[in-house]
């Protein structure tokens, strides 16, 4: 197959709305799709197509068929939202279903009922509701700043000050290694929760915050000016507020992201699941995993940066999120991510030097400065909830980056002969095919789930793909959870190597947002303009970099940091041709 034909450009999630808006038979789903900034052009050269004129994901329909079941959800508006096991559920109002009367008097009614006036009469609230514009603080006070808490309610000290990694909770599971929403959001104690995700599910998100204590900056994606406008009108805008990152055509607004401010501390939250309730185990048939780190307030000045805290911040600088707010950021110590990496992906077009902190080129550039890069081969294992129309180009992409490459290797090769090459013929990895491994559930491990098939939407590959002589197969092990019957919709790289001259194996690992697609980490093509490198991203994806044991050998060394959620190595049923994957739009 070429996949140049390829309307959707080998974009998974791009698919994945696509299959969407045919399953719900709307016709306008083809609806060109606009945003407020001025649409940024991605070209590249010849060998890589033009970015820019490739076919646009639909919005998602406003009208669903209330018949039709579930069979996968995608990027969509706040307000529309598809559960794994029901069909969409439209609602009344645009913009995170709010109900902004009824959640004001509910608020109203929570204050008076902790103020009883005499003879039984009870006091409303007399601060009336502002609207403020958008790109405004809430009030007049900072964002981060400290808030009204109950102090009986403060934790005495910092609960997670060195960083962890959790599976999410299951239900109907034994409670080992795990964590739930509740225990992250605190909603007690919260005072601002900046969010990010791919899905959401505002009934069931709005109830594990108390927008009466908690102030919420949503990072979304809306698929028009006007859309945005509804979402900002139906909302509290004393309480909530919206950034959009500024989208390049059929590009994913796919990071998930928590930065939660506590009375004494700021929570950093970088989870593998978005904001519904499957994917943080509350139907049972779904798992992700968390990295979570606790900051306190800095009580000296900084004497440096963390890269962590820089790559965060020109990450949300990127997004658009309000200056003010990355700029209060600086009020917290940072010094215990100094042995954290936060990799992005930036949905946009990468020039100058740019391009080096993103993608791929960031993930390589990442591995290097902890000290991790080598000329060793590594064994690469790649969980991930999709796929897209990946080749060996991207594959050696991302495994010279394990190795600490800037993207540059791979990049000279692929151009030394002026980037032409059949678009069926094989490149030649830099890979072995026995260190690296792709870990995706076969149809027969989807079925024979806790969910079964009706609960493997957001798991998305299809056939064309699969079967397109370019597609690395021989990679492809069935991706089993330790906890039987759970599927997975983890995203993570386990990354082990033995530097030559030495006995103690090194590791570490990616936790994070992206899949193993083209969209999710970018790909390095020469510029037309200037004839230099330059970076094609089309999503916005995030995630941290862990270090693993270095005195335990093999898979031992993320035993007790890393708590690997898949049977290692799986069935490799690509090679053997012993099963067909999960295809999403099949029956």
């Amino acid at each position: 197959m070429d996949p140049n034909d390829d309307p959707l450009a080998g974009d998974e999630e791009a698919a994945m709305r696509y299959a969407i808006a045919l399953s719900l038979q709307d016709h306008s789903a083809h609806a060109p799709i606009s945003t407020s900034h001025k649409p940024i052009v991605i070209d590249s050269d010849d060998e890589d197509g033009d970015l820019d004129h490739v076919w646009k994901c639909p919005p998602t329909p406003k009208k669903p068929n209330p018949q039709t079941p579930s069979a996968a959800t995608g990027q969509r508006p706040l307000h529309q939202h598809q559960t794994m096991s029901q069909a969409v559920k439209p609602t009344g109002l645009a913009a995170l279903g709010l109900d902004r009367k009824k959640m004001e008097e509910e608020r109203l009614a929570r204050g008076a009922a902790k103020r009883k006036a005499p003879h039984g009469e009870q006091t409303p609230d007399p601060r009336p509701q502002q609207r403020t514009k958008a790109g405004v603080q809430f009030d007049s006070t900072p964002l981060l700043q400290k808030a009204h808490v109950d102090k009986k309610l403060q934790p005495p000290a910092l609960p997670y000050p060195k960083g962890i990694v959790r599976k999410t909770w299951a239900m109907g599971y034994p409670r080992q290694n795990d964590i739930k929403i509740e225990e992250i959001l605190q909603k007690e104690q919260l005072e601002l929760a900046v969010l990010s995700s791919f899905q959401w599910d505002d009934d069931w998100l709005l109830s594990k915050v108390d927008t009466g204590k908690t102030k919420m900056v949503c990072i979304a994606f809306a698929s028009s000016d006007a859309q945005k406008e509804e979402m900002r009108a139906n909302v509290p805008a004393d309480r909530i507020r919206f950034c959009f990152p500024p989208m390049v055509p059929a590009g994913s607004m796919h990071s998930k992201l928590q930065l939660l401010k506590f009375p004494k501390y700021m929570r950093i939250v970088v989870p593998t699941g978005n904001l519904v309730p499957y994917d943080w185990g509350e139907t049972g048939v779904m798992e992700n995993m968390v990295f979570l780190i606790d900051l306190p307030m800095a009580t000296q000045p900084k004497k440096q940066v963390t890269m962590f805290e820089q790559e965060l911040c020109y990450f949300l600088k990127a997004s658009g999120l309000d200056e003010s707010l990355i700029d209060s950021l600086s009020k917290y110590d940072f010094s215990e991510t100094e042995q954290y990496r936060f990799v992005h992906t930036i949905g946009q077009s990468h020039v100058g030097t740019a391009w080096k902190r993103t993608g791929y080129c960031g993930l390589g550039r990442a591995v290097k400065s902890l000290g991790l890069a080598t000329t060793s081969n590594v064994q690469l294992d790649f969980v991930t909830a999709s796929l897209g129309a990946v080749n060996t180009d991207l594959l050696s992409a991302i495994y010279n980056a394990t190795q600490g490459d800037n993207g540059m290797r791979e990049y000279t090769k692929r151009t030394a002969n002026g980037g032409k090459k059949k678009a069926a013929q094989k490149a030649e990895p830099s890979y072995k095919p026995d260190d690296f491994r792709i870990y995706f559930p076969s149809h027969e491990t989807v079925n024979r789930s806790r969910g079964g098939s009706n609960n493997g939407g957001t798991i998305c590959l299809q056939s064309k793909w699969w079967d397109s002589t370019t597609f690395p197969r021989e990679l492809v092990h069935d991706c089993k959870s330790v906890r039987p019957g759970l599927l997975m919709h983890t995203k993570a790289l386990y990354a082990r190597h033995t530097p030559h001259n030495s006995i103690s194996q090194v590791s570490w690992a990616y936790i994070g947002s992206a899949n193993l697609s083209e969209s999710a980490w970018g790909r390095l093509v020469r510029d037309k303009a200037s004839g230099q490198p330059k970076l094609n991203c089309r999503n916005w994806e995030c995630g941290v970099l862990i270090l693993g044991e270095s005195n335990k050998p093999g898979w031992a060394a993320f035993e007790e940091r890393l708590h690997v959620p898949m049977i290692v190595p799986g069935e490799a049923y690509g090679k053997t041709n012993s099963r067909r994957p999960w295809l999403f739009l099949e029956p």
